[in-house]
């Protein structure tokens, strides 16, 4: 028998059984609104690196924080969807603009930064996303204590190292902060499938909560590899 005349079955490869045709349907609404909020925050990044609106981060922060807390409070119905949206697209600008000095910190450093911390960001979104997909429903969802936890514990020992001043322990913070992103996502994925097979298909704040997973894997990744870069031109 050869086993190279075996073709791949791409339906099977992507039927999730387990999960309703509703719920499918309102995951390819949220991971649409997903690919838009990245396209948005990409245009939003790119205007404030080269326009240098970083200056102005303060306030695009709020911008943000304000928008956010008017999606939360604004009811998911068919008459305020479009203005919720609205929210979504303006949420996702000014989140790419408050990734500005970052990315040009980044770029001063090594252009070549942005595009690997951007790949590997997909890439372990993309790869945390479909085994939250394909696991048995609600298997991830006793993750949920300890990153909530370990969230808890990120923010004492930033709090520690405001006063301590310890290269180690921000390393560490950076490291650890990172797997808790990874597991968010695992989290975050599979409480969206089990809230729409109970009736919540608020597609657009699901999609919110995606969308900051991808954002803070991104941060991080990006100022590792800052730091890495730096620590080889030291050595250099």
């Amino acid at each position: 028998m050869n086993v190279f005349d075996r073709s791949i079955n791409f339906d099977a490869l992507f039927k999730f059984s387990h999960i309703s045709a509703s719920t499918q349907e309102h995951l390819k609404r949220v991971y649409g609104s997903f690919a838009i909020c990245m396209f948005v925050a990409a245009a939003g990044a790119y205007i404030n690196v080269v326009t240098h609106l970083f200056q102005f981060g303060f306030l695009t922060g709020l911008g943000a924080l304000g928008l956010m807390v008017w999606l939360i409070a604004t009811p998911h119905n068919r008459e305020t969807e479009q203005k919720r949206l609205g929210m979504l697209v303006g949420f996702a600008f000014l989140t790419g603009i408050n990734l500005g000095p970052l990315l040009q910190m980044c770029s001063s450093v090594t252009p070549s930064i942005i595009p690997t911390a951007f790949l590997g960001t997909a890439t372990i979104f993309a790869c945390f996303s479909l085994s939250a997909l394909y696991a048995r429903r609600r298997s991830y969802l006793y993750l949920g204590g300890f990153l909530l936890s370990g969230l808890t514990l990120l923010l004492l020992s930033s709090l520690i190292n405001a006063f301590v001043r310890s290269t180690w322990l921000f390393t560490a913070h950076l490291y650890v902060a990172l797997m808790i992103m990874c597991g968010f996502v695992l989290f975050d994925t599979q409480l969206i499938i089990e809230k729409a097979e109970s009736g919540d298909k608020d597609y657009i704040w699901h999609c919110v909560d995606l969308f900051l997973d991808f954002v803070n894997i991104f941060r991080e990744l990006l100022i590792i590899l800052g730091m890495n870069e730096n620590k080889k031109k030291e050595k250099k």
